[in-house]
């Protein structure tokens, strides 16, 4: 079943932060990682994920630095700034707050006052 792109295109910005909560992280490295944490069901494009970056860098939440690679030209790098990590916290905390509301609707919740 594919993904509703609806669903994914809230939570990438999310999705990419975490993944810079780790380590450092060049473009391609991001969107295969991305695609391995999920068991291949995020496909970021390069299309979108550039964008997205430049969007967090110019909200101080990621900076970028370019650093050699073994063969070829440099690579440019992406780092989560302590802004960024603050707004992930806070990111994270309200989807996971959204996660379990929706959980409990899809599960039948509780409802009218019932336990």
């Amino acid at each position: 079943m594919e993904m509703d792109r609806s669903l994914v295109s809230g939570s990438m910005a999310l999705l990419v932060m975490k993944l810079l909560e780790g380590s450092d992280m060049y473009g391609y490295q991001m969107i295969e990682t991305l695609k391995q944490r999920s068991d291949d069901t995020f496909h970021l494009k390069a299309g979108t994920l550039y964008p997205l970056l430049h969007s967090l860098e110019e909200k101080g939440l990621v900076s970028a630095y370019e650093r050699e690679a073994a063969a070829g030209k440099p690579r440019r790098y992406y780092h989560l700034t302590e802004e960024g990590r603050a707004a992930l916290a806070e990111k994270e905390a309200a989807w996971n707050q959204y996660a379990r509301a929706v959980t409990r609707v899809l599960k039948g919740g509780v409802c009218c006052g019932e336990a």
